[in-house]
């Protein structure tokens, strides 16, 4: 478990990514930015905890890392296991997001998603299925890549092109079913 030191403003991309026995991120107000996938395929992580009164942060009672005004999503602790509700202030899945959740079986994500960041969602072997909201605009490449047991996406909106969905969807289960609603 680690407690970042209030002398911290920063913490650069992939700092502490892989770190496979880190179970706790205590995270003070002091800092300002956090890199694209600080923490990303740390699969012990049981939870990323921030101080109150950050000016540019928040988590929730589940130890997900949000923005301060919960409008992005940034990081999902890789050993997150269940279902998780999406909150309904929330417009963009950051990149890696939920990437390596392994024990993630099943996501809601709420009509106030806009976007979608690459490898959002990637090895999550244990999705099986996805409902992608009319009001996701953008889905980055490889957003769903390596999710072993995706068997069903239901598209309830636009689609991306077919050229599109197979990068967004690499490495997924082969006999993966795509519906348009």
């Amino acid at each position: 478990s680690v407690t970042i030191p209030d002398s911290v403003t920063s913490i650069g991309s992939g700092a502490f990514s892989y770190c496979k026995s880190l179970t706790s991120v205590t995270i003070p107000g002091s800092v300002t930015s956090i890199g694209v996938g600080a923490f990303a395929s740390c699969t012990s992580l049981t939870g990323i905890w921030v101080a109150e009164g950050s000016s540019h942060y928040s988590s929730d009672a589940s130890g997900v890392l949000f923005n301060k005004d919960k409008t992005t999503l940034v990081q999902c602790p890789g050993a997150f296991s269940g279902s998780y509700a999406i909150p309904n202030s929330v417009t963009s899945i950051g990149a890696g997001t939920f990437n390596r959740c392994g024990n993630l079986t099943s996501i809601t994500i709420p009509n106030s998603i806009t976007v979608i960041g690459k490898y959002a969602f990637g090895n999550c072997g244990s999705l099986t299925s996805i409902t992608i909201p009319r009001s996701v605009t953008s889905i980055d490449e490889y957003a769903f890549n390596g999710c072993s047991n995706l068997e069903s996406v239901y598209f309830r909106g636009n689609a991306p092109s077919v050229s599109k969905v197979s990068t967004i969807f690499d490495r997924c289960k082969s006999t993966l079913c795509i519906y348009y609603m």
